[in-house]
């Protein structure tokens, strides 16, 4: 049941972090940056998901997403 939220979650955090940041993805490439996004910001905002729940893992899962996008912009292919 958690990889199916962590899916859900990570899609929209992959939508709204595309389109804030002006990045043009395909549908599979937005739930990918949206799930990695997701796990890059359980692991760094792990105690926001304690004190706040499932906001938390939300709002980590778009800063992560918004992190991962720039990574991508800075080292990806060009």
């Amino acid at each position: 049941m958690q990889v199916i939220a962590l899916i859900i979650i990570g899609a929209a955090a992959g939508f709204i972090a595309t389109r804030a940041m002006k990045m043009e993805t395909d549908i599979p490439t937005t739930i990918a940056i949206g799930v990695i996004g997701a796990l890059i910001g359980g692991l760094v905002l792990r105690f926001l998901v304690a004190l706040t729940g499932a906001l938390g893992g939300f709002v980590g899962a778009l800063l992560g997403a918004f992190v991962l996008i720039w990574l991508w912009r800075q080292y990806g292919r060009r």
